[in-house]
């Protein structure tokens, strides 16, 4: 299946590939996979995860399989379906699904984004929840998974690195005020806790680009959006905007476009980052290097006082 579909940059918009496990309709965004491949036979691991079947190496590249049944606490069948490959934070994991339905073009806008009945926070390190959103088509609906979630539940330390800022050593306080538009909430506080820890202590928070944009919108009306936002950072993946819609609002706007925008996503490879070039971002950083985010938080903030 073809999954390079090109969307114009910034129009809020993402390709879902549905596929089914059980007769359960989910979704993952189509800028995450990298090919589609039949079953293959898998090599088990000792001592792996329950939720790892084992591994395989397509053309020389050694891929994990995941299983999205054990993850999801569905019943194992036997059928033996096909591989989605995907690539984000830098890493290639094939998840193990019954079958692929096809692709839709939605809008960010109408991606339900999942309540506290169905993501539930249990305790500070671990977000229960493994739903990203929910899209209505036809007559059913499909549940956008969180697959960075079930990746970092599976290995930790495949999530942020927050321990890379102990590497930047001791840091004065900063009270540049940085806006970043982050809409899980696990995530959110680690990159909260992360740049405080890191000197930066005042940190404004949105829960998706639409939140940000208002804000800065007020802002600019005030007159006073210069002293509210030295930089923003801001995630792809988000519903009702996301953040490339954000960064070409952002980036289109006379007086906004002054202030620097990272790009914070997962999802930051080298097709994505050709389309945050266009749309003007600043700077583009993959989720784990949350200690790269704070040297170039210092670069781009230590430039524009400089060009003031």
């Amino acid at each position: 299946m073809d999954t390079n579909i090109l969307l114009e940059n910034g129009t809020n918009e993402l390709e879902v590939l549905e596929f089914t496990l059980n007769g359960n309709h989910y979704g993952i965004n189509v800028a995450k996979i990298r090919e589609i491949l039949t079953y293959q036979p898998i090599t088990p691991i000792p001592n792996a995860h329950t939720s790892v079947e084992g591994i395989f190496m397509p053309r020389d590249t050694m891929i994990t399989v995941i299983s999205l049944k054990k993850c999801l606490g569905l019943p194992v069948t036997e059928n033996e379906g096909l591989f989605i490959i995907t690539n984000f934070n830098k890493l290639n994991i094939a998840f193990h699904v019954d079958q692929v339905i096809g692709i839709h073009r939605v809008s960010w806008a109408d991606i339900i984004k999942p309540d506290s009945t169905i993501n539930t926070e249990r305790g500070e390190e671990s977000n229960g929840g493994v739903s990203t959103g929910i899209i209505k088509l036809e007559s059913k609906l499909v549940v956008i998974l969180d697959f960075e979630k079930i990746v970092t539940d599976i290995s930790p330390e495949t999530g942020l690195k927050v321990s890379d800022i102990e590497a930047l050593g001791e840091r004065n306080r900063n009270e540049s005020p940085i806006m970043v538009a982050e809409d899980s909430p696990l995530l959110g506080k680690l990159i909260t806790d992360s740049l405080k820890k890191a000197g930066y202590t005042n940190i404004k928070m949105c829960m998706n680009g639409k939140e940000a944009w208002d804000k800065l919108v007020v802002y600019k009306n005030s007159g006073n959006v210069f002293e509210k936002v030295h930089c923003i950072i801001t995630d792809i993946e988000m519903p009702i905007m996301d953040g490339h819609r954000l960064t070409k609002l952002v980036k289109t706007d006379d007086v906004l476009k002054q202030i620097p925008l990272i790009i914070f996503s997962s999802l930051v490879n080298d097709e994505m980052r050709r389309k945050g070039e266009a749309l003007g971002a600043d700077a583009q950083l993959t989720k784990p290097e949350i200690g790269s985010l704070v040297e170039a938080i210092d670069g781009l903030i230590d430039k524009n006082i400089r060009s003031a």
